[in-house]
């Protein structure tokens, strides 16, 4: 359904992308931000769900043509601990962002695992956003602490998770509260990435169905 393109960073150099444009000619935009996998084949049809569902979605390119097999989780951390995710997010992010708000329209972020934290970061430091959205990933403080979020913001993560654990989901909303943000936090009773249905081992169909319906009524409504 959508197409690579390739649209230009703050600074000038190119980024490259997965591009799903929505039926109608005015929509707003989602950036949808990649697992520590790379810019799969899931987050590519997770970024044409959303043009289904009336965005204009865009998934940047982070490892720059990177795809990581789901079974080597040693390489997949490679590429991880290896991306710049402050640069990430401050360029190729806010890129992403300008890019689909060029028409005008209200952009909003998304995120899975590692994106899920790259969300959290775009939430607190591009004002170019207007809601966020993180799946079961929270980056270190010293990159976006939660009272820095500057937009609505919804949560969704997994009881069963052994990288974004429950303790750490429960300081981050703790964290949120005390800071006066207005957020929504949903746990569900499954496994990390229970999202992705590409993974059989960890995707729960019904949960996956739960959070997409909440998060696709969110950007509705603080989109538009």
């Amino acid at each position: 359904m959508g197409t690579n393109i390739t649209f230009k960073r703050p600074d000038g150099k190119d980024a490259k992308g997965y591009l799903a444009n929505a039926s109608r000619g005015n929509a707003p935009g989602v950036i949808v931000i990649q697992e520590w996998w790379g810019l799969s084949e899931n987050i590519k049809g997770l970024t044409d769900r959303f043009a289904l569902a009336g965005f204009d979605a865009l998934a940047p390119d982070l490892y720059d043509g990177v795809v990581v097999p789901y079974h080597d989780t040693d390489a997949a951390n490679k590429e991880m601990t290896s991306l710049n995710f402050m640069d990430a997010t401050l360029q190729t992010v806010r890129g992403a962002a300008q890019y689909l708000k060029r028409n005008g329209a209200k952009v909003g972020l998304t995120g899975f695992c590692m994106g899920g934290a790259v969300t959290i970061i775009g939430a607190a430091h591009l004002t170019e956003l207007s809601a966020a959205v993180a799946f079961y990933g929270i980056p270190p403080e010293q990159a976006a602490k939660p009272a820095d979020i500057k937009v609505p913001f919804q949560g969704h993560f997994a009881n069963r998770d052994d990288w974004c654990t429950p303790a750490a989901v429960d300081g981050f909303e703790k964290a949120l509260k005390a800071a006066g943000k207005p957020a929504d936090i949903f746990r569900y009773d499954a496994d990390h990435a229970f999202v992705n249905e590409q993974r059989a081992a960890v995707h729960d169909r019904q949960a996956a169905e739960l959070a997409w319906g909440r998060a696709a009524e969110f950007f509705t409504k603080h989109l538009g």
